[in-house]
């Protein structure tokens, strides 16, 4: 798979357009009504708390990417750090599916904008059929190759980061800057579950650790990649929550919680900012599916080729990434069909924070000395992580017990999976450790 992988391909400013177009994809579009939803009037402030909690997670990443610039990405960082055990195939592959769990999140949030514009339904039908219909359209894409995704990805982060950042600006301006999403404190509860949802507004950083081989000088550049999508960010992301919080009351964020962009900007912008809105919507979702396709697609083969997990080829033709990128799009498209999206987002956040743990930990334990990290760091990013996924268990299974089943049962049935594979297809240590 080495001719897959070019050493020098990616510029610091690709890579943080990729970072950043990973992120800006979903987080800010689906993802801002719900966090309202559980930090109440509060909500700007839950992405900056995101932003620390990711902080603390990205010094992880940055140290292990630094010392083992690697295209295996996390697979690389967990193998290093447990060996090729179930701990580290079960993490990788949690990783690989709370991006797609991301990806049906895009498309759902796809659909729930084109319907807007159209004045339909945001709980009919057509959301989950708009949202696959994305979903193979991204397909193709991927499957046209890799320059016109980079040449996309830095044209489109461009467009999604100025264009988000305008749209926050002018919803301040036109509101005359006077918060209106006052209401009812959600208690510290309410607001510590909030920050899962905002952590996955962020996690698209680690799109970057995944390419760290490709990206120039990447001893260097995959932490400053990281660092730059991560701020770049949080000055949209709360841009855009006071625009929101400025445009509308508490109760119709809450109501309006798949589309509050689209719903914000009416007051604030009039008809053709409500259009223009959905408009940036569905190219940030578009554009984000793509990038995040092509990432996910690439690290399930990267694991199929590190002997980490099964692959069958089912009767295709083409390459392991031919097939991954194919399981890719229709574990997604069925995730859209039959969650919703604040299930979907819930799903990502348990899966996402128990697989960040489980990293932290390993590099803990194992490479902290090696890659020179201090130690109270990666302890309190696990402390941090669990304190968030505690709370966010608690509020959901209060709300919504069964996503709470589903979670825990989906990641004891991914372990279970790994195994049995394993145990059937042992791997030697040195076995593709380094790409």
């Amino acid at each position: 798979m080495a001719d897959a992988y070019k050493k020098n391909s990616i510029t610091l400013t690709g890579a943080v357009a990729m970072g950043t177009g990973v992120m800006i994809g979903a987080g800010i579009f689906a993802l801002t009504g719900q966090i309202a939803e559980l930090a109440g009037p509060l909500f700007p402030l839950s992405f900056v708390v995101g932003a620390v909690v990711t902080a603390f997670s990205a010094y992880t990443y940055i140290k292990m990417s630094n010392a083992f610039p690697s295209a295996g990405g996390i697979g690389m960082i967990l193998k290093k750090a447990y060996g090729p055990t179930t701990v580290a195939a079960g993490a990788s592959l949690l990783m690989a599916l709370s991006m797609v769990i991301n990806e049906s999140l895009v498309a759902r949030t796809f659909g729930t904008y084109t319907l807007r514009a159209f004045g339909g339904d945001p709980d009919s039908i057509l959301v989950p059929v708009l949202g696959v219909g994305l979903i193979v359209f991204a397909y193709l894409v991927n499957v046209s190759g890799n320059r016109s995704v980079g040449l996309l990805s830095i044209v489109m982060a461009v467009l999604k980061v100025g264009g988000i950042a305008l749209f926050g600006a002018a919803g301040l301006w036109a509101s005359g800057i006077s918060f209106e999403a006052s209401g009812e404190d959600a208690g510290a509860g309410g607001f510590l579950a909030s920050i899962a949802l905002s952590i996955l507004a962020f996690k698209g950083f680690t799109t970057i650790t995944n390419s760290g081989a490709e990206i120039t000088d990447p001893h260097r550049n995959v932490g400053r990649a990281i660092v730059l999508s991560i701020a770049i960010c949080v000055v949209v992301y709360l841009l855009v929550a006071f625009a929101v919080g400025s445009s509308l009351p508490l109760d119709r964020i809450v109501a309006a919680k798949d589309y509050a962009l689209a719903e914000a900007a009416q007051p604030a912008l009039g008809q053709t900012g409500f259009y223009l809105t959905v408009a940036l919507a569905l190219v940030a979702t578009a554009s984000g599916l793509i990038a995040s396709i092509f990432a996910v697609s690439r690290m399930l083969a990267m694991l199929t080729d590190m002997k980490m997990i099964p692959h069958s080829h089912f009767g295709m033709p083409g390459t392991i990434k031919d097939h991954t990128l194919v399981y890719t799009v229709v574990i997604a498209g069925f995730l859209t069909i039959f969650f919703d999206l604040s299930r979907i987002a819930s799903l990502g956040a348990f899966f996402y924070l128990v697989m960040d743990i489980i990293i932290h930990w390993g590099v803990f334990r194992s490479l902290r000395q090696e890659i020179g990290a201090q130690g109270w760091v990666l302890l309190t990013a696990i402390a941090l992580d669990a304190v968030v996924l505690a709370a966010f268990a608690g509020i959901k299974w209060q709300s919504d017990p069964q996503i709470v089943v589903m979670g825990i049962a989906g990641m004891a049935l991914v372990f279970l999976f790994v195994r049995a594979f394993l145990a059937r297809n042992p791997v030697s240590e040195d076995d593709h450790d380094d790409h």
